[in-house]
């Protein structure tokens, strides 16, 4: 139990959602008061896109009444849509005074981001507005709130340049025009590959401007491609199961290959596997926001940008030891997403090192207890939903396993 001293008042915003969710249990079980706002869109878009999470979730109340009765804590909930409703967003703050706000309330979907031009939008205004407004709520309200935002290690792109992505910032030398060398540090380039991760890059703009102009606190956290399902809080009962997407649109890689082979299904590999990606255990993700509440930086000190992740892995290695664990064929598909067919990404992570994280790294244990809740689950499953159909310009083509790509299983 978090000492009474160090006991904080934190709002979740976004905390019905993959990674808010079993954040605010975590947050909650250690002692600290937890609110969650929420506009509970997660739910709608399933219902938008005639799909949903593998795993059984309940409605908010239940999900909230589970708690208590299993923890004996209680998590508030405040039903706001903060990219639309600033005024219920601005009294909530002011009425609970918390001492931190983390904020996950963003379409995180690239897929999804990509699929019309109404959904581009709509993830534009959605997500530069509800950050925006957030830091216009918490200057307009006067109190000393440390923001953390979760945002993604996507914001650069796929590629490190034979370097190691640095946390946030980059040293650079500048020539002037009379020929001196001038040290300078700056934000560490974006190069984002969808529009929604061109949000998050556009979120670190406003971040350093507030942080400047208004001093606020704010740790921004560039998150790997989170996998897992559970953490021990959502296992204490089955109404607080945690999501399990498994679509095109929303199911993270290794998620999406572990459900693929546990239901009998291709597990789809885009283009040759070799994207090289940054990941990171779902239990991982909250011992990080944890340290991340009991880390915040100093008022006055720059945005403290932590990149969230534990290793890197090529795609195809992923599918190679999913496939030997579940006996499914890989089938390598179109790739639906504008990159480059292979990366290198090389990426210091050692801020949350220093801060005493022990990192859950992939392995078999893990990825077979994900496989278990696939089959457990499996009678949930609509295969018409399993491909990436979402493509990122004319160009490219869905990532479905076609018959003319037949020959390309092994």
């Amino acid at each position: 139990m978090t000492n009474a001293k160090v006991r904080k008042k934190i709002i979740v915003l976004g905390g019905d959602g993959f990674c808010g969710w079993p954040t605010s249990l975590r947050l909650s079980g250690l002692g600290h008061e937890v609110i969650i706002i929420d506009n509970l869109s997660r739910r709608r878009i399933d219902e938008e896109c005639g799909t949903n999470s593998l795993t059984p979730i309940q409605s908010i109340d239940v999900r909230l009444r589970a708690w208590e009765e299993v923890s004996g804590n209680r998590i508030r909930f405040y039903r706001i849509d903060i990219a639309e409703e600033y005024d219920r967003l601005l009294s909530a703050i002011r009425e609970e005074k918390p001492d931190v706000i983390i904020h996950f309330a963003e379409q995180r979907s690239a897929p999804y981001s990509m699929k019309s031009s109404l959904l581009k939008r709509y993830t534009v205004n959605n997500n530069i507005k509800a950050t925006h407004h957030v830091l216009c709520a918490i200057v307009e309200s006067g109190l000393d709130i440390h923001l953390i935002h979760l945002g993604t290690m996507g914001v650069y792109g796929y590629g490190s340049a034979g370097i190691r992505i640095p946390e946030g910032y980059l040293d650079i030398e500048v020539k002037t025009d009379n020929g001196d060398r001038v040290n300078q540090q700056i934000l560490y380039p974006t190069n984002p590959g969808s529009i929604y991760h061109m949000t998050k890059s556009l979120d670190q703009l406003l971040f350093h401007y507030y942080n400047k102009n208004d001093r606020l606190r704010i740790t921004d956290l560039h998150q790997g491609i989170v996998w897992g399902t559970n953490t021990p809080e959502t296992q204490a009962d089955e109404r607080l199961i945690n999501r399990f997407d498994y679509d095109g649109d929303y199911g993270t890689v290794l998620n999406r290959f572990l459900m693929q082979g546990a239901v009998g299904h291709p597990i789809t590999v885009h283009g040759t596997g070799g994207q090289t990606r940054a990941f990171i255990h779902i239990q991982d993700t909250v011992r990080c926001l944890e340290l991340a509440v009991d880390h915040p930086p100093e008022l006055g000190e720059r945005v403290l940008i932590m990149n969230q992740m534990t290793e890197t892995r090529r795609v195809i290695d992923l599918a190679q030891v999913v496939s030997r664990l579940t006996g499914s064929e890989i089938a390598f598909v179109p790739n639906p997403r504008k990159e480059a067919a292979e990366n290198e990404l090389h990426v210091d992570n050692s801020h949350f090192i220093s801060k005493g994280l022990v990192p859950v790294t992939l392995n078999e244990g893990l990825m077979m207890e994900v496989s278990e809740i696939a089959k457990k689950y499996a009678y949930r499953t609509d295969y018409s939903k399993i491909p990436a159909m979402s493509t990122w310009t004319k160009e490219q083509r869905p990532g479905n396993v076609h018959p003319l790509y037949a020959d390309y299983c092994i």
